[in-house]
């Protein structure tokens, strides 16, 4: 158990909206800065049950526990304003209680107040990153931090051992059986196009699986469920779960149980394509350094289509035109919910060279300094 006196290093308030990408994030920060860094680390939870979904082990009814060396507590009214850590950080603008930024102002020295705010390719994002927020009334700020892709923001998530664990996976055979044994089958057949599919509801998805049942080469098309889509169960004629298989056409597509996040990993890092959704899943798909279609988080009046042509902008920037018309096409298409076969087969033709290109990617960004790096260095520059 916690002691529930000793002042953390961290404070990481997080709350739970729809999906599993705010608190994936959160968690796997938490993990980081406890397990890199050697920091004492104090998670704020408001939904531990969604939590639960990404850490089987963690227990919903505890306000307090600890987990993988993280101290984690659940977010709850009447909130009590326990001496805030040295280093605040509210993450996706999920405003903080008040009587705990009462409580920072009251500490001397006083904490550093960083927003994490959300991934973002857009070229504004690097004028916004690290700067100030004065709080109206109390001695405080709040320092606006930007993750991103270049130098000029704060990074990407990434472990300091992630990209050599993905290599000792990549020459562990044992390791690809014990995925599939945990996943609930065997490999797929020999020749198969491996995708997995994680996406918010789209219908889309159904248009796909038809044009991969009836494509040239066998697909085996693995999607881990958070929840039932609509779309996949249209598709198969009937509800399914997780462990549900259907074949159809030389398509195999498996159900498979939610992923915790170190056996999703595993997931990315063996499949040909990888589609995911969301900020957590987005990043994960670019360490493991596979093709991937990205599903981003819909926005009203279409804003989430700006910053999807953001990332496309850099992440094109070296692909050869055919192959980055063929990406652009296709992602478009799958974010405005309908592709069809010249969407799919341009795109597919067009794998080889983006698989070199996926690699060429990782290890472009594996140059620069991962997020908490940036965070911490940005923290104690201020303490």
């Amino acid at each position: 158990m916690p002691n529930s006196v000793t002042r953390p290093d961290w404070d990481i308030f997080c709350k739970v909206i729809d999906n599993f990408g705010d608190v994936g994030v959160c968690w796997r920060l938490a993990r980081q800065l406890t397990s890199d860094w050697q920091l004492h680390v104090r998670l704020w939870v408001d939904d531990m049950e969604t939590f639960r979904a990404l850490l089987p082990e963690a227990d919903p009814v505890l306000s307090i526990q600890e987990l993988h060396g993280v101290e984690v507590r659940r977010w709850e009214a009447p909130f009590v304003a326990w001496p805030p850590a040295a280093v605040v950080l509210e993450t996706f603008a999920c405003r903080i209680p008040d009587a705990f930024i009462a409580a920072m102002a009251q500490q001397s020295p006083r904490p550093v107040w960083i927003n994490l705010d959300y991934l973002s390719a857009e070229a504004w994002v690097a004028g916004c990153h690290a700067l100030p927020s004065p709080h109206p009334r109390l001695p405080l700020k709040k320092f606006f931090f930007f993750p991103g892709f270049t130098r000029d923001t704060g990074g990407l998530l990434r472990e300091h051992d992630l990209l050599a664990r993905r290599q000792q996976f990549a020459a562990s055979p044992d390791q690809h059986t014990a995925f599939w044994r945990q996943a609930g089958g065997g490999p797929p057949p020999a020749g198969s196009l491996l995708v997995s599919l994680f996406a918010y509801e789209n219908p889309a998805i159904g248009e796909l699986l038809r044009l991969w049942q009836d494509a040239q080469t066998p697909v085996c098309c693995l999607a881990p469920l958070s929840r039932p889509l609509k779309a996949i169960e249209s598709y198969a004629g009937h509800p399914l779960r997780a462990g549900d298989v259907v074949r159809r056409g030389v398509l195999e597509l498996r159900l498979l149980p939610f992923l915790e996040q170190s056996a999703y990993d595993h997931l990315l890092w063996l499949c040909d394509v990888n589609f995911v959704r969301g900020e957590d899943s987005f990043v994960r798909a670019q360490w493991a350094a596979r093709s991937m279609v990205w599903h981003i988080y819909p926005q009203h009046e279409g804003a989430h289509l700006a910053k999807l042509d953001a990332f496309l902008d850099l992440y094109c920037t070296d692909l050869p035109a055919v192959s980055a018309t063929a990406v652009r096409e296709f992602w478009q298409a799958w974010n405005v919910g309908h592709v069809d076969g010249a969407h799919w087969q341009n795109f597919a033709l067009c794998l080889p060279t983006l698989r070199e290109h996926a690699r060429r990617w990782q290890k472009a960004l594996a140059r620069e300094d991962d997020l908490s790096t940036r965070l911490l260095r940005f923290a104690r520059s201020r303490l």
